[in-house]
């Protein structure tokens, strides 16, 4: 109920809403809807309430409810099964557990958000650090009809979702380094983990887990360097600081659900390729391949139909797949 009576009130937030109109929306009574505007004013919502004139949603705590974070969704489908949590030890363990669980239904589309984070991880099993109220931590449960091996796609998926919902909400301008981390100035503000479990022709389920540095202004000493926040970005560029982690997933997942469905058309990344080289900090640079093979330096060309990094070296293009190899600029991070 509270869910519905914030989507209300932020679909009139320049103006009063009647308690009576409250009631006829929500189908309960003037001291039910008097007890809901209540809980919110405690968990820190500013409601204004004129006599004769109603109620007004004045400002918003940046706070993960399962409530806040559901009345932000602009989604068909994606997201309307919210699983939020104060603590967790990892987001995608737990979907991962709500997809044991739960059998083979029911489950596509869930999404798990944590507050904190005790275990949460990267890729290669680094650790993710998750100090709560700090950043926004979620993992998308899926179960798509799709050949298993066409699944890491999703992680650019991701990614292209991340940055369109972080331009749309804070005015930065992000961008990918392959295969799956979002940059901003340089400095990692994004991290996506794919993980999935499968048969060999069929898919049981894909979690793709984001964890975005939003409010942080310190970092643990062997990241400090490469490591950033939507906030320091923010500060850097004079903008206003203010950031509701419930609108960034709001925005995040709108966009994901919009690529997915694209993606889902072919199983691969063709209809959003060029879309994606917009994007992509490493495209006409010149990286170093860390391949546990032998490394190498090319110029980045961008990526293939299948998300695979195109490089040029000594006149030739070799396909990079993200699997055990990592991409560094030849001068840092980026």
């Amino acid at each position: 109920m509270k869910t519905k009576i914030l989507q209300v009130l932020r679909q009139n937030q320049d103006s009063y809403v009647s308690g009576q109109e409250l009631c006829g929306e929500l189908g309960v009574s003037r001291t039910a809807v008097w007890k809901y505007i209540k809980q919110l004013k405690e968990a820190g919502y500013e409601i204004a309430a004129v006599q004769n004139r109603g109620y007004r949603l004045v400002s918003v705590p940046d706070i993960l409810s399962q409530s806040e974070v559901a009345s932000r969704l602009h989604t068909k489908w994606l997201g309307h099964d919210i699983r939020y949590y104060d603590e967790l030890d990892s987001t995608n363990m737990e979907a991962k557990r709500i997809a044991e669980e739960a059998g083979t239904d029911g489950w596509h589309g869930t999404v798990v958000v944590a507050d904190k984070q005790t275990a949460g991880r990267g890729r290669r099993g680094r650790t993710w650090s998750s100090p709560v109220g700090t950043g926004l931590f979620f993992s998308v449960l899926l179960k798509p009809e799709i050949n298993p091996g066409n699944a890491s796609m999703l992680t650019l998926v991701k990614g292209m979702a991340a940055v369109k919902g972080i331009a749309e909400v804070t005015g930065l301008s992000p961008q990918i380094k392959w295969p799956n981390d979002i940059v901003i100035h340089g400095k990692k503000i994004v991290g996506i983990l794919t993980e999935m479990s499968a048969q060999i022709d069929y898919v049981n389920h894909i979690v793709v887990g984001t964890g975005i540095n939003v409010h942080q202004t310190e970092f643990p000493e062997e990241i400090a360097g490469k490591a950033s926040s939507l906030r320091l970005e923010m500060q850097a560029e004079g903008k206003e600081e203010s950031i509701s982690r419930a609108q960034l997933l709001g925005a995040v997942l709108k966009y994901f659900e919009q690529y997915y469905e694209i993606y889902l058309q072919t199983e691969d990344l063709s209809a959003l390729k060029e879309e994606y080289q917009t994007m992509l900090v490493n495209c006409g640079r010149t990286v170093r391949v860390l391949d546990p093979l032998g490394e190498y330096e090319g110029k980045a060309m961008g990526i293939d139909c299948r998300g695979e990094l195109l490089v040029e070296r000594d006149g030739e293009v070799c396909r990079v797949s993200a699997g055990e190899v990592s991409v560094r600029g030849i001068y840092g991070y980026v």
